[in-house]
């Protein structure tokens, strides 16, 4: 009996510990069992903020389209198609030619739009008042639509500089994709038709200009090259546009495509300077249609 009592004793022991443990793993659970409780409700709160956070942005992409709508209709009944004299359509200018006394110049800026330099370019030229002509390249327009609109809310004319800005040769195809890519996406960003074309690197001969030419766009050149793109100092950059500027005269300079700070520092200088020449600066399309007036007075006279 001693040898079965001695082994009952462990082993109710072991009972006893096992039930207390038993106990003890229910409490626990009990206690956890709210923080479970709790973690899902949190869940399920997290669940309802990003439902409610998609359907905002959804309300969100669905104003800006109507907004978008409402730009481009507002754009085409107040006729921002930039009127080229039927003359320059299909052709090469690189300056007007202009009766003597009439000094006018075109500020031109390639490559944008791009941050922070386009903006400071229109904020320049805002706070002179004057107007300029911007040839976009398009997968820049792409990237910062929103400065495209800019550029045509504050009055300016938005030009085609091609969708990738290449410089190497061109089947017809490419040649198109190119120039019309680019001149669509201008249409549904900002509402305007372009009908100006001005190729990268002032290359004639790459096909571009022949298809531009083709489908009837001005393809605008220049006549005084600020050469900014080299990024010469300010003095020298200044310099290259006064030198070679004469009434008529079409400027180029970038305010995209890599650093234009230098251009920025020179353009209110710029602006000065011909203003103390005496000259007012217009658009493109103004300066051809001011040529086009001069040339049929001058047919008149004869």
């Amino acid at each position: 009996m001693e040898n079965n009592k001695s082994f009952l004793w462990p082993e109710g022991i072991l009972i006893a510990l096992l039930a207390l443990g038993g106990v003890f793993s229910l409490a626990f659970m009990m206690l956890l069992r709210p923080n479970t409780s709790e973690a899902q409700s949190r869940q399920s709160i997290n669940f309802k903020d990003v439902a409610a956070n998609v359907g905002t942005q959804q309300r969100i992409e669905k104003l800006k389209a109507a907004m978008l709508r409402t730009w481009q209709q507002e754009a085409q009944v107040k006729g921002l198609a930039y009127s080229v004299p039927s003359r320059f359509q299909g052709a090469i200018i690189k300056a007007a030619k202009l009766t003597e006394g009439q000094k006018v110049i075109a500020l031109t800026f390639d490559d944008g739009p791009w941050p922070q330099t386009t903006e400071q370019v229109l904020d320049i030229l805002k706070s002179n008042n004057i107007k300029g002509t911007f040839f976009v390249v398009g997968q820049n327009l792409k990237n910062y639509p929103e400065l495209g609109r800019e550029i045509v809310t504050q009055g300016h004319v938005i030009a085609n500089h091609t969708w990738h800005h290449w410089y190497h040769f061109m089947n017809p195809q490419a040649a198109a994709f190119e120039i019309d890519r680019t001149t669509d996406l201008i249409y549904q960003v900002t509402g305007v038709k372009t009908n100006l074309f001005r190729p990268p690197g002032g290359i004639l001969h790459n096909g571009l200009a022949a298809h531009a030419k083709g489908q009837k766009y001005t393809v605008v050149m220049w006549s005084a090259d600020s050469i900014d793109y080299k990024l010469p100092t300010v003095p020298k950059l200044i310099n290259n546009v006064i030198k070679d500027s004469k009434p008529g005269g079409i400027v180029l300079m970038h305010d995209g495509g890599g650093n234009r700070s230098r251009t920025v520092q020179a353009l209110p200088e710029i602006i000065s300077n011909f203003r103390k020449q005496g000259y007012r600066f217009v658009t493109i399309p103004e300066l051809l249609e001011i040529e086009d007036t001069d040339q049929k007075l001058l047919a008149n006279e004869k």
